[in-house]
């Protein structure tokens, strides 16, 4: 390996006492050099007893440190640790995933090969519930996930988004931070300026890194609502799309309900709803077979609350963010002192 940067690891969190020991210590067993390593732990205020695990990580490797967030969202979280990082390459990790002990390298690897701002890998979900295996499931078929490209393994290259991320420090010097103001959406948010500004997003399917998805119905609905919220809160933002995967949701979602709406006066319902309940139940066997017939009535039933949610979200936020504009000038990170490197 021949370029070899210092890396700051950034992450934020939030009441993960469950969550954050083990988190760390598969960090801090990446293969990644020691000496060119920095990990940054911004927490929002935990009363859990976080904070009291970090510090005493913190206290065992000096290479660990917390940084207040007292906003509590992940957006200035992160550019509460971006910062004071000493990185040259700013690598974003969250705590309910689990990295490959070469995720790191892999990273400054593909951002050397490519020239890209940022890369990433696949956002690889994995079960420990009889929900989460059927999440899981669903989360294989277009009909969950769309066409977005970052959702399958096996995908390599140039793309709109990327799971997490790791970034070329200059990235936040030349298009600015995160969104202080996104609750959710902030890493597409920050992708989306990253290509207006001519930079490169990659996809690197060596980059590996599992995540442990939502494990309710309540929980999925909540989620994807906030992602609708958070897309229609950057398509106001940017009076762009870059691709229309975003808006697919909502469509759907007013089609449906005119379809239900109309029905006492045309006959077209019955056989649309129809045809969609047949569409995801043969979707259904085909990505959740061999996982037994409970699995595979969870797997139908999770894509219409995944598509209603964050359709609903979606019409909620461009209703909201139409109206009424949050956001600003993104604060630029200043050029770093060469004689302070």
């Amino acid at each position: 390996m021949g370029w070899l940067p210092t890396v700051t690891i950034v992450m934020p969190c939030l009441q993960e006492a469950r969550y954050i020991e083990a988190c760390l210590g598969s960090v801090r067993q990446q293969d990644y050099p020691a000496d060119k390593l920095e990990i940054l732990v911004t927490d929002g205020g935990s009363r859990d007893g976080t904070r009291e695990i970090i510090a005493r990580v913190a206290a065992e490797d000096p290479r660990v440190a917390m940084v207040d967030n007292p906003d509590r969202l992940q957006a200035p979280g992160m550019n509460a640790a971006i910062r004071r990082a000493r990185g040259e390459v700013l690598v974003r990790m969250d705590v309910h995933c689990e990295y490959a002990p070469d995720y790191v390298r892999r990273c400054v690897e593909a951002l050397d090969r490519t020239g890209a701002d940022n890369v990433g890998g696949a956002q690889r979900p994995r079960a420990h519930t009889p929900f989460q295996r059927a999440l899981c499931a669903a989360l294989q078929s277009p009909l969950g996930v769309g066409n977005a490209r970052y959702r399958s393994a096996g995908e390599e290259g140039f793309v709109d988004t990327v799971f997490l991320g790791a970034f070329r420090r200059r990235v936040f010097e030349r298009v600015g931070l995160y969104d202080p103001g996104a609750a959710t959406n902030e890493d597409a948010e920050l992708n989306q300026r990253i290509i207006a500004a001519g930079g490169r997003v990659f996809l690197s399917k060596e980059i590996v890194v599992h995540y442990y998805p939502r494990a309710s119905f309540a929980a999925l609905a909540r989620q994807y609502y906030r992602y609708g919220q958070g897309r229609a809160r950057t398509v106001a933002k940017h009076g762009r799309l870059l691709s229309v995967r975003p808006v697919l949701p909502a469509v759907a979602l007013v089609l449906g309900a005119a379809l239900l709406l109309t029905w006492p006066v045309q006959p077209l319902t019955p056989w649309a709803l129809g045809l969609y309940a047949a569409g995801t139940f043969l979707e259904a066997v085909r990505v959740g077979r061999g996982g037994g017939l409970r699995q595979l009535l969870t797997t139908w039933a999770i894509f219409p609350v995944i598509v209603a949610s964050h359709g609903a979200g979606f019409l909620a936020g461009a209703a909201r963010y139409l109206r009424q504009r949050d956001w600003g000038e993104p604060e630029r990170l200043p050029p770093r002192d060469p004689a302070a490197a």
